[in-house]
């Protein structure tokens, strides 16, 4: 049997951009995106900490080092700018399977 595990989180971050005028999306810092094994156009899962909403959507790759975080399209209604906001990677195994802790980045604001 297969179980959804987290693989990774990037745990308290500011929304550094909103625009409903493009395809929905989570853009993050690329070196955070690395950090945490996050592919491009991976599912991520948006916790909003500021308004209570979560939703998902799929991770692109901001700038490498400029600490961006977008939220696009339908998602821009879920966050306003300065929100801070908590973003999940799953994974799943095999319920029998060890499988690794999950990759955790704190983020001081």
């Amino acid at each position: 049997m297969l179980i959804t595990v987290l693989k990774s989180k990037l745990h308290r971050v500011k929304v550094t951009s909103t625009n409903i005028d493009y395809d929905g999306s989570c853009g993050i810092d690329k070196d955070w995106m690395g950090a945490l094994d996050i592919k491009e156009f991976e599912q991520v899962h948006i916790y909003n900490i500021t308004n209570g909403n979560r939703f998902i959507t799929y991770a692109f790759s901001e700038e490498a080092g400029s600490k961006k975080i977008s939220l696009n399209g339908a998602a821009a209604h879920k966050a306003n700018k300065e929100d801070l906001i908590i973003v999940c990677s799953y994974m799943m195994v095999n319920k029998d399977d060890k499988f690794q802790e999950p990759k955790i980045l704190k983020i001081e604001n």
